[in-house]
């Protein structure tokens, strides 16, 4: 079970995900200073976020966490640490910053994904990631002509590992020039239309520009791929469409703000 540690995690008030109803009686007083038990249920509610389950043992960790909490609190305040400046703008900001996460947690609710997102942002993924995956090898050259000399020398029965050397590709020039399995979406548009083309264990016969330099690419292999079904990657894509719902909804804010 995960309890409390003696050491006070102060940072864990920024992770609070919830606002249950106050309630009367207090926690516990420490010097004549009531603690509200509406505390005690925040912090309960964070670690049943957490998947803590619930246990006299944990509300009792959490009664004396929120003691030693108030014993530290008073201990600040007598020393006039509240008064500070740059104590009372951390504070500003921690208040802000919870403050910022209800509103947009209000917003998620109010503004949920739907299974019509959802579908359509999957066969969207689908059909950029096509049916195919393609295992490659390259070599990256600064001109056309130097290119142009890699293509002569595989012609003239050179090994593509050998030419693969003077790759100016640090990732695969000591591999062979290889660069795994990989689907074409996942190169520079140029590299992957002329990869596409290729028949398995052939190079093209001209050198391929891009905005790295100019590549001589052979095709080592080519499989079918199966995507995964919706239902698999569906929490993926809900919680990739909602971060998107939200980034737009705070630009939509900026764009409207008045900001001198």
């Amino acid at each position: 079970m995960k309890l409390f540690p003696s050491r006070l995690a102060v940072t864990l008030l920024a992770g609070f995900l919830a606002w249950p109803a106050l309630a009367a009686d207090p926690v516990a007083k420490v010097n004549g200073v009531a603690i509200p038990a509406s505390r005690a249920e925040t912090m309960l509610a964070e670690q049943r976020a957490q998947g803590t389950p619930d246990s006299a043992e944990l509300n009792e960790a959490v009664r004396e966490e929120l003691i030693r909490r108030e014993i530290l609190g008073q201990a600040a305040t007598g020393k006039g640490l509240d008064k500070k400046a740059e104590v009372q703008a951390q504070m500003d900001m921690a208040r802000q910053a919870i403050l910022i996460r209800a509103y947009l947690q209000e917003y998620v609710r109010a503004n949920p994904v739907s299974d019509a997102e959802l579908k359509a942002e999957y066969e969207t993924i689908k059909a950029r990631l096509g049916s195919k995956e393609y295992k490659p090898r390259h070599v990256l050259v600064e001109t056309e002509t130097a290119a142009k000399a890699i293509i002569a020398r595989l012609q003239n029965g050179t090994p593509f590992e050998e030419v693969a050397k003077e790759s100016l590709d640090p990732g695969s020039k000591d591999r062979g020039g290889e660069l795994g399995w990989s689907n074409p979406g996942m190169f520079v548009k140029p590299f992957s239309d002329a990869m596409v083309k290729l028949e398995k264990g052939k190079y093209t016969a001209t050198p391929v520009k891009s905005d790295f330099g100019y590549h001589v690419i052979q095709l080592d292999d080519m499989r079918d791929v199966q995507p995964p079904p919706l239902d698999e990657v569906k929490p993926q894509l809900q919680q990739r469409l909602q971060q998107q719902k939200v980034e737009k909804h705070i630009q939509s804010l900026r764009e409207k703000a008045k900001v001198e």
